[in-house]
């Protein structure tokens, strides 16, 4: 098993996001929308920048030898074979489906070029964003210089309209260009902020690079929005002429085949079909990113009827499958009554679901919290157990004035009874992603029902239960805080006595005390994905069975005597190459993939 560790700080706690369960097949499809606006950077990952390699020449590289030797090759690329139609000093051209699927085939096999011939150009370097451009000048790279090496492809659909109808890659019209006379690119470099990672603005910079091919169900109306971008690209070109910089002639084209022939002769680049349904062919990312999130987070029983997973929507089958859902959020409170009311609410109200709240995982804050808090979690998991479990608590820990007999006397234990039956209940711990804000209550109640101390907790409802979950320090501090209480009260531990506790409570393992709530994300059955803070921790590594580390752009500070116990060949470290959007990694994806191939074929045994 492998883990990539890459410097990437632990985000600072948010409040609860809004609650979206993932999209089915049948369901989702992208939007339209013009081109986003800069992201803010309070919203952006802290990337460290590190200064200047001292390795980079004070000089600019040397020019390329030719513009021909670097330009990619295209299906589109000489003109010969296509109908021009002509309107003043435009020109746009016709094809058919079979040139548009064999165009995007050609460009889907073109090798990347050189980083440093499309950056810092990608970043978006507009010229009154001066943080932008001092950032890139400190670090002698040529600025606003648009890259001659790329000839892409952009598709268009012509009415905008992508949830139906959509082929691989599509974009709208309004996501390219403004709609404004005359048409123009959207200026899409943002104006103000600092930022490597501005992914909303690549759909206009690969376009203006582009030759693009418009499609639609309406000829008459494909012509039109074609011409607006012909003209478009008039405009671009002559732009970067008056500035001295040449440009290859990138080109519009029409698709004079309806959408139904892509379906019958080339359903492979066939997105959305033209019943609006996914037809799997294609790759969608965000699509695919929301089946990855729902299948990571799928809800699963971690202890006897009781279950960890995102927030069903409302009134879905999902939802009708469990009698109690309790939603961890930052507005939650702690109610364990409210929880001690149902166990006791009479056989009529069986069949009927409740919906309580609880606090989110980094809420109680220390060293703010009070007995009360511990008091109140810990009641919470108990009654959740007998919920459960359909059980109820011993007598002697519900008796009160009322219980006494006609002499004032206590009846004994075994007298006393509950008037009803408690029946079992499947309980569902959600919140919105399904992994953050129910951490805390999950962990606690999985210590409490298995009378596992806190740490062993932590890792058995990842390693055996395969829960997925994120917490913060403050968790941390807090759950062990409470280990010895929740031990005691742990049906699991009714045999212990006071000093077994402590003795499990003291044999904390080494990796528990560096542990700040996380552990590494599991991308893969076989590979996982951590910080520099993970990387810094061999012993939880170990224990999550990682044997192998990748480390890129940061060297993991071990103790003296690790390296060796660990096995130099179980280490790979990329180093040189620092998060700022500049260090390019494509020389060394190869070192990279064959390191962990290796791992993958030990762990799998081959």
């Amino acid at each position: 098993m492998t883990t990539v560790a890459l410097a990437r700080p632990i985000p600072p706690h948010r409040p609860s996001s809004t609650i979206t369960p993932p999209l089915s097949l049948e369901s989702s499809s992208s939007s339209t929308s013009p081109c986003s606006v800069p992201v803010p950077n309070k919203h952006l990952p802290i990337c460290p920048t590190g200064p200047a390699r001292p390795d980079e020449p004070d000089t600019p590289p040397p020019s390329p030898p030719s513009q021909d030797q670097l330009q990619q090759t295209s299906a589109l690329y000489p003109l010969d074979g296509f109908k021009r139609l002509e309107s003043g000093e435009l020109s746009i051209y016709e094809l058919d489906a079979s040139s548009v699927t064999q165009a995007l085939d050609v460009a889907s096999r073109q090798p990347l070029p050189d980083p440093a011939l499309v950056f810092p150009w990608f970043h978006g370097l507009h010229p009154q964003n001066h943080v932008q451009q001092s950032f890139f000048a400190t670090r002698r790279r040529p600025l606003r210089r648009t890259p001659s090496c790329l000839r892409s492809v952009t598709l268009v659909k012509a009415d905008g309209d992508l949830n139906c109808a959509r082929l691989k890659g599509a974009v709208a019209p309004n996501e390219i260009v403004q709609a404004n006379k005359p048409t123009e690119f959207i200026d899409a470099d943002p104006r103000e902020g600092f930022s490597v990672r501005n992914f909303q603005i690549q759909t206009v910079k690969t376009a203006v690079l582009s030759d693009i091919i418009v499609y639609g169900g309406d000829l008459i109306k494909t012509r039109k929005v074609a011409w607006d971008i012909a003209s478009a690209q008039k405009r671009w070109r002559e732009r970067n002429e008056d500035q001295g910089v040449w440009m290859p002639e990138y080109h519009t084209f029409v698709c004079t085949s309806p959408f139904s022939e892509f379906e019958e002769n080339h359903p492979e680049i066939v997105a959305v079909d033209a019943s609006s349904h996914l037809t799997g062919n294609v790759l969608d990312f965000f699509n695919q990113e929301r089946r990855e999130m729902w299948a990571m987070t799928e809800a699963s029983e971690f202890s006897k009827n009781v279950f960890m997973g995102p927030t069903p929507e409302q009134g879905s089958p999902e939802e009708q499958k469990y009698d109690i859902l309790i939603e961890c959020s930052d507005l939650g409170r702690l109610n364990p009554l409210a929880l001690q009311l149902i166990a006791e609410s009479p056989d009529d109200d069986d069949n009927k679901q409740r919906f309580l709240d609880f606090p989110s995982s980094g809420s109680i804050l220390p060293p703010t919290w009070s007995h009360s808090e511990a008091d109140g979690i810990l009641e919470t998991c108990q009654w959740i157990y007998h919920l459960a479990h359909g059980s109820y608590p011993d007598p002697e820990s519900a008796l009160d004035t009322d219980d006494l007999d006609a002499e004032g006397d206590s009846p004994m234990p075994s007298d006393q009874q509950p008037m009803f039956d408690v029946k079992p209940r499947k309980i569902l711990l959600h919140c919105a992603d399904g992994y953050t804000e129910s951490t805390m209550l999950s962990i606690a109640y999985f210590s409490y029902s298995t009378g596992r101390p806190v740490p062993e907790a932590w890792l058995k409802l990842h390693t055996e239960k395969k829960r997925n979950f994120f917490a913060y320090p403050t968790d941390v501090a807090l759950l062990t805080s409470i280990t010895p209480r929740l031990l005691r009260e742990s049906p699991v531990c009714k045999g212990l006595s006071l000093t077994d506790i402590t003795h499990l409570t003291r044999d904390e393992p080494s990796w528990f005390a560096a542990l700040d709530g996380s552990f590494p994300s599991r991308v893969l059955d076989y590979m996982y994905l951590g910080n520099l803070g993970h990387a810094n921790n061999p012993d939880l590594l170990r224990a999550l069975g990682i044997t192998q580390i990748l480390s890129v752009g940061e060297t993991a500070m071990w103790r003296e005597g690790d390296l060796e116990d660990w096995g130099k060949e179980n280490v790979c470290v990329v180093q040189g190459v620092q998060d700022n959007g500049i260090d390019p990694l494509t020389e060394e994806f190869t070192r990279c993939l064959e390191f962990i191939g290796k791992s993958y074929t030990t762990a799998e045994g081959y």
